[in-house]
């Protein structure tokens, strides 16, 4: 339905508007047939959609045309690209088919829309996770085409800036989907502007509250980081022009995301964090003196400020495997702050902003990001073309090859091979040939020898030794980190099990002989059944490995060349109902707008509150049907509900607390300060005395003047347990209190 009050005639305006604004960013599509062909994409979609309206209200046709501006403006695609995120969800939403795109444009183009368009009907309540079937689909296409993931990227990224219009619900599962596998995948793609801006949108939709609290407070220290960045460049600059060198010097902010990330893994406050920004000098120099002038600058900068031996990182002899290029360095200022000074030419600054698009501007230069990409593609071609893994399987293993950190380790002979911190021996087999991997007894590093599992640190030599003896065995998928390595594992064993199979068949053959029965598939089922295997195949290896004893077969009848085992009369058992009260909860509340009330007896619904996060009313939070637990109750910003809500969210419904501060729930809080005399009874006293809470448990320890104390109170609600962190962060000597996810360990 179009709104009364919209004025279609300026809304076509809008939209001629937006076209053109994105035809002068095409810069890959500069010939007449590139403009047609473009022409040609935005006008069917402009017609499939024509009727169609986003959730804001506003006319459909601006989405794919967002989205062709995002491939074309900052990521720099081509007028294939273009015309794919310009019809990117025709397939799926209109009557225009994959035939047609293909008539209408080519087999390309074909190929990457049928990549971009979502399985209809993939899944139900007890099927794998139609997110993660979908993203199977359109990374199978990944190897093939790169562009489908690309547009993706693009079409994701303007999804998450529009997401406001959206339900909660939905913000939350597109957020957690989002920082779980697509900023990632930009991250391995080189595509570092789009990732920042998509964990940063992430943020903001799962933890609002924060995310406004970290803005608030870069807003507030902008203007002394500025006087501070103006400080400290100011001989650096002098000398520079001293030298004769072409430069432009920033400050760089670190990203919303990653000062929270910082916050809540290294658990210091916002004020502590001191690589909040960084320094980057961009040089104009030729590709030929680009490396020995960055030295150059890190010369002169080390000349004025002393730097961290442990904080230089090199990624200009080694680039990274996205094709990131820079010189990093910690240096101490005057002040006694540490400050992260990143030096790199123009080019590879392009490189680092734009990754993959930036190769076509830079295709001479000795291994392009494209080719660097091309090598990676062919280390996950693997996960992707093995078609036995469910999708939630398929989804972790692809996880394993977005590594954002890299080591580097020599060969015997030198060469060079990249591989994921946290790589093994055994990763590195198997990184060499499948079959060096499979013979593998051990390895030498350094010339010392090692296990299997020794994991391997930047500048090792590795040396793998063999047995021709040597198979792979099941506990090697703990060793390995690597999706390569596990999956060439995996493929041996399947073959392993085929050969014991077929022995096991043949011993089944013989014994039919011996029975004088026919060997058909309708005896076959019968011992399948009978002996409670999944199917035939895990018959025959049971067999052959003697958990089944064909000499002891008893209990069968054979009638003519039949087989058939009389039924044991077993102990009644409680059948279980298809749907368990949970299920039917769950199928009666999704898309309803209906939510699970915590603290509502009326509801005849089993539910726990989960202890990875410990929710009390005033969180946020959502119910989960787990396999054998009911419904666990998590908040939103739980450790665990970003995969939750990105794999599973077909089992996600809503929950909300009913008002009662009758309940109090359990809740750990964790704070540390000056040791001083009468601090505990300061801290008991505010908990028990003036707020009236109860103290389930307490602990304290005090190192060289400093204290540390976790304590287990019973609160009613978030309000209630805000009351009482501030009035313990008033304690003379309390530096810090904060909310921890667990009981005491």
């Amino acid at each position: 339905m179009i709104p009364a009050d919209i004025d279609l005639e300026e809304e076509k305006r809008e939209i001629l508007r937006r076209y053109r604004a994105l035809l002068r960013v095409c810069h890959r599509s500069k010939s007449r047939a590139d403009r047609m062909r473009i022409r040609k994409a935005f006008e069917l979609s402009a017609e499939a959609h024509k009727d169609m309206r986003r959730k804001s209200g506003e006319p459909y046709i601006y989405h794919p045309i967002a989205v062709a501006k995002i491939a074309a403006e900052e990521i720099g695609l081509d007028t294939t690209s273009i015309v794919c995120a310009l019809l990117h969800d025709t397939v799926e939403d209109t009557e225009i088919t994959l035939d047609d795109i293909q008539n209408l444009f080519g087999k390309r183009e074909r190929t990457i829309i049928d990549g971009l368009t979502k399985i209809s009907g993939v899944s139900n309540y007890e099927s794998a996770s139609d997110q993660a079937e979908n993203f199977r689909k359109m990374l199978l296409t990944l190897s093939d085409d790169v562009r489908v993931i690309l547009v993706k990227l693009a079409d994701r990224l303007h999804n998450m800036r529009t997401l406001d219009h959206m339900k909660r619900e939905k913000q939350l599962k597109i957020a957690s989907e989002t920082l779980f596998m697509y900023a990632p995948l930009a991250h391995r793609l080189g595509l570092y502007n789009i990732k920042t801006e998509l964990e940063d949108l992430a943020l903001k939709y799962k933890d609002p509250e924060t995310f406004e609290e970290i803005v608030s407070k870069l807003q507030k220290t902008q203007a002394v980081r500025t006087r501070f960045i103006n400080a400290f460049t100011l001989p650096i600059r002098r000398a520079l022009d001293k030298a004769g060198l072409k430069y432009d010097i920033k400050g760089r902010t670190k990203s919303i995301y990653s000062i929270w990330n910082k916050i809540v893994k290294k658990g210091v406050p916002f004020e502590e964090i001191y690589d909040v920004f960084a320094i980057r000098i961009i040089l104009d120099t030729q590709t030929e003196t680009e490396k020995s002038d960055c030295w150059r600058v890190y010369s002169i900068v080390t000349d004025f400020y002393q730097p961290s031996p442990e904080r230089l990182r090199d990624w200009i002899s080694i680039p990274k495997s996205s094709g990131y290029e820079s010189l990093h360095t910690t240096v101490m200022s005057p002040t006694g702050k540490w400050v992260e000074v990143q030096i790199r030419s123009v080019r590879m600054d392009e490189i680092a902003e734009k990754g993959f698009a930036a190769h076509w501007k830079y295709k001479d230069a000795a291994e392009s990001p494209e080719s660097k990409l091309d090598r990676w593609l062919s280390q996950v071609r693997d996960v992707l073309e093995n078609p036995e893994d469910n999708a939630i399987d398929f989804i972790d293993n692809f996880k394993l090859s977005l590594f954002s950190e890299e080591i580097y380790v020599f060969t015997p002979n030198g060469d060079l091979k990249t591989l994921p911190v946290g790589a093994t021996a055994l990763d590195f087999a198997f990184h060499i040939h499948s079959q060096i991997g499979s013979q593998c007894i051990g390895a030498k590093v350094n010339y010392k020898l090692v296990p299997l599992s020794h994991k391997l640190r930047s500048g090792d030599q590795v040396e793998i030794l063999t047995s021709k003896k040597q198979h792979p065995k099941e506990d090697w998928l703990n060793i390995v980190v690597t999706a390569s390595a596990r999956h060439k594992i995996r493929d041996a064993l399947r073959e392993e099990k085929k050969l014991i199979a077929e022995e096991g068949k043949e011993m089944l053959k013989r014994k039919f002989n011996a029975l004088k029965i026919d060997f058909l598939s309708k005896n076959i089922d019968e011992f399948v059944k009978h002996f409670e295997s999944i199917n035939a195949t895990n018959l025959y290896v049971r067999i052959a490995k003697g958990s089944i004893d064909l000499t002891r077969l008893k209990g069968y009848a054979i009638d003519g060349a039949r087989i058939r085992f009389e039924k044991e009369e077993l102990p009644e058992r409680k059948s279980v109902a298809p749907e368990t009260s949970a299920d039917k909860k769950v199928l009666t509340t999704q898309g309803k707008g209906e939510a699970l009330l915590i603290g509502d007896e009326q509801q005849k619904v089993d539910y726990n509150l989960a202890s990875c996060c410990n929710p009390i009313p005033g969180d946020e939070v959502f119910g989960f049907i787990t396999v054998n637990e009911g419904i666990k109750i998590h908040r939103t910003n739980c450790p665990n509900a970003q995969e939750l809500l990105s794999k599973y969210a077909y089992r996600v419904m809503k929950a909300r607390w009913r008002n009662a501060e009758t309940v109090q729930f359990e809740v750990g809080l964790k704070f540390s300060g000056i040791d001083d005399v009468g601090i505990v009874q300061n801290i008991t006293n505010i908990i028990s005395t003036d707020m009236n809470v109860n103290m389930r448990a307490i602990s304290f320890e005090a190192n060289h003047g400093i204290f540390q104390g976790k304590v287990i109170v019973l609160v009613h609600d978030t309000k209630h347990l805000s009351a009482l962190t501030e009035k313990l962060k008033a304690i003379d000597g309390v530096l810090t209190v904060d909310r921890i996810e667990s009981e005491f360990e």
